[in-house]
């Protein structure tokens, strides 16, 4: 009867009890992960004239991405996407706010960071092999030990490429290239120096649709491997989707955060998902965002 008794009680929403009778300490909720990026009310004008004057690219960003998740920022032409970017590697200190990475406050250009663009911006004289390496020969501390270990460092640059699907063309110069050649190439140097963070900036804009959807994949296929963080810029709100954990919508100018969406879609993701109706949702729903911003 006691056992009874101790079942219904539990069962009535009493307090759960150790074998001492004492009351069972509740679980402790799982500690969330400090965030890798941390934009804390961030506003930036170009010069000192334009803040006196409340001119600013971007106001009022405030955002988080824990470690190893993937972020798009859209939104219309001129909103500051770019400045976001800016403002995440160093290259722009924020007027007012706090910029965070790996919890320290950005002060100046930071070298954790692996940036590729639209342009592949390859060298001309240098061999596929020799631009990947790049960044070997100019971020330390790589570049004091390159002359000692270059072997290795091939080996990487070699190993990396042909990941990419760039095996037998690390002796080709860019102009042998095609347009989505030259783009792997420089995903491949923008990661050579294993950065914590990889920041693109409308990296597939320039290419043919069938390219764009395989580099999609060899993106994803990248990050799901190594799982760096990810910030990407795009227009392409398929690609956003595709992609990215959390996709972020900004106003048109000054920029600011106007809509965070988290894509609940499961991984790994195949291109056939972008035929899906829960995709084309989530694709419909930004895209209406962004149309209600260009009619404001």
């Amino acid at each position: 009867m006691m056992m009874a008794r101790d079942n219904l009680s539990a069962a009535s929403g009493g307090a759960a009890t150790g074998a001492t009778g004492a009351p069972e300490a509740p679980e402790a909720p799982e500690a969330r992960p400090k965030p890798f990026v941390d934009f804390n009310r961030v506003w930036l004008a170009y010069d000192d004239e334009l803040a006196r004057r409340g001119e600013f690219a971007v106001e009022d960003i405030s955002l988080q991405a824990a470690p190893g998740e993937f972020i798009a920022i859209v939104g219309p032409s001129g909103c500051g996407k770019s400045t976001f970017m800016k403002l995440a590697t160093g290259l722009r200190p924020a007027t007012r706010g706090v910029v965070s990475i790996a919890g320290q406050k950005v002060s100046g250009p930071l070298k954790q960071v692996g940036m590729a663009f639209q342009a592949p911006t390859l060298l001309p004289w240098r061999t596929t092999l020799d631009n990947v390496m790049l960044p070997l020969e100019i971020v330390e501390p790589y570049r004091s030990t390159m002359r000692a270990r270059r072997k290795e460092y091939e080996a990487r640059a070699r190993d990396l490429l042909k990941t990419v699907g760039l095996a037998g063309y690390e002796d080709k110069f860019p102009w042998q290239l095609s347009g989505g050649m030259q783009q792997r190439a420089s995903i491949c140097r923008a990661l050579i120096h294993q950065p914590r963070m990889l920041l693109l900036d409308e990296p597939f804009g320039a290419l043919d649709a069938f390219t764009r959807e395989e580099l999609w994949c060899v993106l994803r296929d990248l990050w799901q491997a190594q799982r760096f963080n990810v910030i990407l810029v795009t227009h392409d709100l398929r690609e956003a989707v595709f992609l990215a954990d959390t996709v972020y919508v900004m106003s048109a100018r000054p920029g600011r955060i106007l809509l965070r969406k988290e894509i609940d879609l499961p991984r790994p993701r195949a291109l056939d998902v972008t035929y899906s109706e829960p995709f084309a949702e989530r694709v419909h729903e930004l895209r209406e965002k962004i149309g209600h911003v260009r009619q404001q």
